[in-house]
């Protein structure tokens, strides 16, 4: 089913397709959205359909597809069957990944800007006078401020391994990832109890508490998946969250918990398993240190006192524990990946890994999990020693314990405002939008003011891309080659995926590893990258040619079998080298080696806490504009308790505005009791300034525009939900 070379089709035939696909979408009713990616537009040859594999790219995620190809046009994407970790489905999103292909607002040439940033005047380059001019800037800036002076910046993809290769060639340090916005606490807490971060086996478990994440919306395969098979099979799932989900929906229990205060709830949870003797004594004694440390710690923290921070019966903690403890070991605090929250996420979540711990469901069926991973291998970059560059990045030290290889996106813009340690005056980003996703966009527009240069790849003109002074565009992920990628997938299997072109790349748009590979001989650091998409791949597969094999023929490679049992006598990653319930590192740092529950900051009168969150058809803020998608959600709206509507006289679909000290924006107001009467929501990927994102252009409101830029302390991870606003009728 390798995908063979075709002609590519002409831009008055894209045209008529992105609108047949347009008005075929146009329905009153939008479950029909996902027919109309099926429904037959003729009479099929079938000598003329191509099957081709591939791996989604509309979230993280990688689920494995095989596109329908019909006289050069992708016209349908279906699961691959054979995809363990996605199950053999393919959600909205991916469905809708034929309309990223086919949008009429994708970038189709280089761009420079012309006039002030953010006003939208472009003018168009060839890709010659466009990487010439990158190269010239990047060459500037590095003989004038050391190559520190240049940041880059990646999200999730195949190829953000060449962004990341290209900063290293060119000098940089100054590399930061998406998840410094996202999920970086957790696996911080995580890596620091077990020594490293485990997945959940959800399919085989019997009772989970999922705090916050939102895993029947916030779609994450297979465990959600699993979560509703295990459901079926009589699992209890427990959630806890201040808003009304469909997760929380469909749970056993929901409870509205008082934002920032999960950390009591589970510290009374280790209280009442600990005080009642419900762990099991065996893996406590083996697997663990610091237990009679804990015992003591959690004495202060009864149900009782849970209950008075939480607003969770204390007759219902105590039951929550007993039941936990009974289910053990196929019984789990959920990991979790959402969205970053408060100054003490890290700590936050070391409570989960502890109450995991007191489970004794580490590399147990139902437990948490580390399976089997194939390494693939990888080209050696002995990058270049530049004598004038400066110690160390330019966010270093700025909190307790950051990875260095992601960096952070608030403590980078703060120093780069700053000017210290040094100035930084260039910025790459790839595949990401912090001008959405980054809390405070006003700092971030004020940060790219003081640049001198500033370049985005992408596939349509986003938010980062519109305050940019080059932009370049990229191929969707059905049009390009991109290196193998290991998965790991919980419960039955991890992997390895890749992908090929479904179709040949339209217009001008250029992957990432092509742009890098040109800038590199434009530098004089041509040998860093002398290789192909093919030889690097090649590399991958030198010591595992029975992916190779696989992936030719059912578009994956899966290991299969149990994921359990095969840490049996080996020791932890950490200090100990064993299950830090009291971390040993963290004392030596001068951090609290347990967690220390301080209550959340009151919310002030006449204010509410926002919260952020995500819904099945928003992948953080690139899939807003898509035709297919935007049909399901057109803008966003702010979640508002009844009682707090009324106390304000606001009516449902009333637009309002909302004010922080970061900003203020203008929305409708949704009147819902899917949220606590402290606390209110809106989506993420609204209110954008591109005007070319003509579905979204001046619908809703932009939460970055209003949320303040606060960190964990321990791990640089932005935390979104320090955040108070006021609301009022306009």
């Amino acid at each position: 089913m390798a995908a063979t070379k075709t002609q590519m089709i002409s831009r008055r035939k894209f045209l008529k397709l992105s609108g047949a696909l347009a008005a075929s979408t146009a329905v009153a009713n939008p479950c029909r959205v996902l027919y109309a990616l099926t429904k037959d537009s003729g009479v099929k040859n079938l000598n003329e359909i191509r099957e081709v594999f591939s791996a989604c790219d509309m979230c993280f995620n990688k689920c494995g597809l095989i596109a329908q190809v019909e006289n050069d046009i992708v016209k349908k994407l279906d699961p691959n069957p054979k995809s363990l970790k996605s199950r053999g489905m393919l959600c909205a999103r991916g469905n809708a990944g034929v309309k990223q292909l086919y949008d009429p607002d994708r970038l189709k040439y280089p761009l420079l800007r012309k006039g002030a940033r953010g006003e939208g005047k472009w003018q168009r380059l060839s890709w010659d006078q466009a990487l010439d001019h990158a190269a010239e800037q990047l060459d500037k800036i590095g003989k004038q401020y050391t190559r520190c002076g240049f940041l880059f910046m990646a999200g999730t993809d195949m190829q953000s391994t060449f962004v990341h290769q290209f900063a290293e060639a060119y000098g940089s340090y100054n590399i930061i990832s998406h998840e410094s916005n996202c999920l970086l606490s957790r696996n911080r807490a995580f890596l620091d109890t077990y020594g490293v971060m485990p997945t959940p086996d959800v399919l085989n478990c019997k009772y989970v508490i999922m705090p916050g994440a939102n895993r029947f919306e916030a779609i994450v395969t297979p465990d959600t998946m699993d979560l509703m098979t295990a459901m079926e099979n009589k699992s209890k799932l427990v959630v806890l969250d201040p808003r009304f989900t469909k997760t929380a929906a469909l749970a056993d229990e929901w409870y509205p918990i008082k934002p920032g205060t999960d950390m009591a709830f589970f510290l009374a949870v280790a209280q009442v398993i600990i005080s009642e003797e419900l762990y099991d004594k065996t893996f406590i004694q083996e697997k663990t240190s610091g237990f009679e440390e804990l015992r003591e710690h959690v004495k202060q923290y009864t149900p009782q006192w849970a209950e008075q921070e939480t607003d969770i019966p204390a007759k219902d903690i105590k039951r929550i524990a007993r039941e936990l403890a009974k289910a053990a070991p196929s019984a789990m605090v959920y990991p979790g990946r959402r969205s970053s929250d408060y100054e003490d996420s890290t700590q936050i979540r070391r409570s989960y890994a502890i109450v995991n711990a007191l489970l004794g469901n580490w590399d147990q069926k139902g437990g948490l999990l580390v399976p089997k991973k194939v390494k693939p291998g990888s080209m050696h970059l002995e990058a270049p020693f530049y004598e004038d560059n400066p110690d160390d990045r330019v966010d270093a030290g700025m909190a307790q314990m950051m990875f260095g290889e992601e960096g952070s996106f608030k403590h980078t813009r703060d120093a780069i405002l700053k000017g210290e340690p040094y100035p930084v005056k260039g910025w790459m980003t790839y595949k990401t939008n912090p001008m959405q996703t980054g809390a405070n966009r006003n700092k971030t527009i004020e940060m790219i003011n003081t640049l001198d240069f500033m370049m985005t790849v992408d596939i349509t003109m986003s938010d980062t891309a519109w305050m940019a002074d080059l932009v370049l565009p990229a191929p969707s992920y059905l049009e390009r080659q991109d290196p193998l990628s290991a998965f790991l997938a919980s419960s039955t299997c991890s992997g390895v995926i890749t992908r090929d072109a479904v179709v040949p790349a339209m217009f001008e748009s250029k992957p990432v590893f092509w742009i890098v590979k040109e800038l590199a001989k434009r530098l004089d650091l041509g040998e860093f990258f002398d290789y192909t998409m093919d030889d690097f791949r090649k590399e991958q597969l030198k010591k595992i040619p029975e992916v190779a094999k696989a992936i030719k023929e059912d578009g994956v490679y899966n290991i299969t079998g149990p994921s359990y049992g095969l840490y049996k006598g080996k020791p932890f990653k950490t200090t100990s080298k064993k299950i830090e319930l009291y971390s040993t590192r963290y004392k030596s740092k001068g951090i609290d080696p347990m967690p220390v529950y301080k209550s959340p900051k009151s919310i002030p009168e006449n204010h509410f806490r926002i919260v952020v969150g995500r819904n099945a058809y928003i992948t953080q803020s690139a899939s807003t504009n898509n035709n297919l998608l935007w049909e399901l959600q057109k803008e966003n709206h702010l979640w508002v308790h009844p009682e707090s509507a009324a106390a304000l006289g606001i009516k449902d679909g009333e637009t309002i505005n909302v004010k922080s000290s970061a900003g203020k924006v203008t929305i409708k107001a949704r009147v819902t009791k899917e949220t606590r009467p402290d606390t209110v929501y809106m989506d993420t990927g609204f209110g954008v300034m591109s005007n070319w994102l003509t579905n979204i252009a001046g619908k809703g409101a932009c939460i970055a525009e209003i949320l303040e830029d606060r960190a964990d302390i321990i791990s640089g991870n932005m935390a979104m939900h320090e955040t108070f606003v006021t609301i009022s009728k306009i």
